[in-house]
């Protein structure tokens, strides 16, 4: 609707002006529909109300409720029902227009014979050209990570393993990469993790293995799995001391904390390599941290990294496509470009617990990847929002009006 407001406005066409001459409610923070985006700020709720409330100030004594109260919930309501801020997180990132270099744009339509040709050309190049070869390298590679870490299993414990050990996962991993053609720009390697270190990172997609380990070995911590992937499990822990849990071992919290630490604790293992949000979140923002990897105690490396969107979408949708056709997906776009940011080691304050020190490391990664820093939690992909925490915001709301002295 608001589109046509400009049809209204004759000669008023900035975005600046439009606003002001749309209907004003009693906020500041007002949001204005245009081009499909809503304009939102970071006040609390708090914040908010006070503002609405700013012509009937609330006694000093007690909470008030005034009608203007419901304008701040069904403006929320209507942003939620447009555009919310948790559910778009989870599909892909979309361009304002395709540009010819991305993957095939499944809602083009025609515009012009040159653009058909160049289409159809990219199509022929990247399925009949570019798709053989990626799987080709992509099958050598993991070939080789089978083969050499069995190999180098073999070995007695001593250092010459450990080397050979970390010389076939680069090898192999850079192999990989090859198959997704992958151009990896590399910032700040002075910051790399270091042994006995816990190294997190934003997760948008299963190749953030593959990319953070072109530059340096890890150990994995994952659940055990079946088929192909177990295969992998099993020959790389023969030469590497990865962390695999079972399905039973993943419920019991203390037992995975406490085998983490150990590993930590060990100054000679390679750094664990953690996602902390648990999910795959598009390549736009930063979702909560899950406390548990801030628990473990020792240093923490963050790592921001962030895709070209220009070259090829590098999301997993999981809810929507499996991981072969991922890979497949990932395989015929023309290139993932992305950028790693190795960021200062950081450490827990004093005073700081758990969840404070997620926080921190989220919101540092956050601004270094140019990326928006939610709290909602990435489980949301699969389930619905908390009781509790639709309690809290009651909770908020409620002292508000009957003031701080009432019981809950």
């Amino acid at each position: 609707v608001l589109p046509n407001v400009q049809q209204l406005i004759p000669g008023k066409t900035d975005l600046q002006t439009l606003e002001s001459q749309t209907l004003k409610l009693p906020s500041a923070h007002f949001c204005l529909c245009y081009s499909g985006l809503i304009q939102r700020d970071n006040s609390s709720l708090e914040q908010e109300i006070e503002e609405l409330r700013r012509n009937r100030p609330k006694s000093a004594e007690r909470g008030d409720f005034t009608l203007s109260d419901v304008l701040y919930f069904t403006r929320k309501g209507i942003e939620s029902i447009v555009e919310d801020d948790v559910t778009q997180r989870f599909t892909s990132e979309e361009l304002v227009s395709w540009n010819l270099l991305t993957r095939t744009n499944n809602n083009f339509q025609y515009i012009s014979l040159r653009l058909t040709v160049l289409w159809g050309v990219g199509v022929v190049v990247r399925y009949c050209i570019l798709l053989p070869l990626r799987i080709t390298l992509t099958a050598i590679g993991l070939s080789w990570l089978v083969i050499g870490t069995t190999m180098v299993g073999f070995l007695p414990n001593f250092r010459v393993k450990g080397w050979l050990s970390d010389l076939v996962h680069l090898m192999c991993y850079r192999i990989c990469a090859r198959g997704l053609s992958a151009t990896i720009h590399y910032h700040s390697k002075q910051n790399r993790p270091k042994r006995g270190g816990i190294c997190v990172a934003n997760h948008t997609s299963p190749i953030d293995v593959v990319i953070l380990a072109n530059d340096g070995c890890y150990a994995m911590v994952g659940q055990v799995h079946g088929g192909l992937m177990g295969v992998l499990q099993r020959a790389m822990e023969r030469s590497c001391p990865h962390i695999w849990f079972e399905r039973a071992e993943m419920r019991d919290r203390h037992l995975v904390t406490q085998r983490l630490r150990d590993h930590v604790n060990d100054k000679t293992k390679l750094p664990i390599l953690i996602f902390p949000e648990g999910t795959c979140i598009n390549n736009t923002s930063v979702m909560m941290f899950k406390k548990g990897s801030f628990e473990i105690g020792g240093t923490i490396y963050p790592v921001a990294i962030k895709y070209d969107p220009q070259f090829g979408d590098a999301f997993w949708n999981s809810s929507k496509y499996s991981m072969v056709s991922y890979l497949l997906r990932m395989m015929t776009s023309w290139a993932i470009v992305c950028n790693v940011w190795y960021l200062p080691p950081m450490a827990q304050k004093e005073g700081e617990d758990a969840v404070q020190f997620a926080n921190r490391v989220k919101s540092t990664i956050a601004q270094q990847g140019g990326l928006v820093d939610l709290d909602w939690d990435g489980g949301l992909k699969r389930a619905k929002v908390k009781d509790s925490f639709k309690e809290q915001q009651q909770k908020k709301y409620s002292h508000m009006v009957v003031g701080d002295d009432s019981s809950d």
